[in-house]
């Protein structure tokens, strides 16, 4: 079996997506990387291949149609990292907000005692920079809120900086997962915890993008705030 990879959603990331690959390509831990491409206009796709072929086998592509949704992006990812015999999965996003240099931290906790590690921003104080204080009070309190309609004693409901055992995504069906932006991320936690996988939080500092465009809009936002709230239901009538 495969042991680690790297699944990286895009559109529009052709300022950061070399910079990203490399600095991956750079670490001691062995890792693959997958980009999942929403054909991006910008060319985020023909860059993927240009740095691929300087590392043969360890930066794989997979383009998509069209612009389809986050959390699309990611379970077609999980879906072809576990098809290619992947153990440990990781997601991070494109625009360095996440730090390379976090994922053996992250690894090493899943290894040890997790079966979700997540890369939290809330666990001790609160570790974003770069964030207006509308944006960091947003997210903040959106993990509140989920705690309290959830039941799940996560600091960072919200966090996309994770890395998951296998098991885990086998386990959680990955079909059912319908979310696109915040609502996806807490919908991934949700499923674990209510399958009673262990999830951890590993503290790191948030850095918000320097280059290119947020994929942030109101509808993620409304998504997230009645998700949750459809997701406990799911979970009460026992059809999560």
């Amino acid at each position: 079996m495969k042991r680690n990879i790297v699944v990286i959603p895009t559109f529009n990331e052709i300022e950061n997506i070399a910079d990203i690959l490399h600095a991956v390509m750079k670490l001691d831990m062995p890792v693959d990387v997958l980009v999942v491409d929403d054909n991006s206009p910008d060319g985020t796709a023909d860059k993927v291949l240009q740095v691929a072929s300087e590392f043969p086998d360890r930066i794989f592509l997979k383009k998509r149609l069209k612009k389809n949704g986050l959390g699309t992006a990611y379970v077609a990812g999980f879906n072809w990292a576990l098809k290619h015999n992947y153990e440990y999965i990781f997601e991070m996003d494109a625009d360095f907000s996440h730090n390379p240099n976090d994922l053996p931290k992250l690894l090493e906790v899943c290894k040890n005692h997790a079966d979700v590690a997540i890369g939290s921003r809330y666990v001790k104080g609160v570790n974003v920079v770069n964030w207006p204080l509308s944006r960091v009070l947003l997210s903040y309190f959106a993990s509140v809120y989920v705690r309290f309609i959830t039941g799940m004693n996560i600091m960072d409901t919200t966090a996309g900086f994770i890395c998951y055992h296998r098991s885990v995504l086998e386990n959680i069906n990955l079909e059912k997962i319908k979310f696109v932006g915040y609502a996806f991320q807490i919908e991934m936690k949700y499923r674990a915890f209510s399958k009673d996988f262990k999830l951890v939080e590993v503290p790191i500092i948030f850095t918000d993008r320097t280059k290119g465009k947020s994929k942030m809009s109101g509808g993620i936002i409304k998504e997230a705030v009645f998700g949750v709230l459809q997701l406990r239901l799911k979970k009460l009538l026992k059809k999560l």
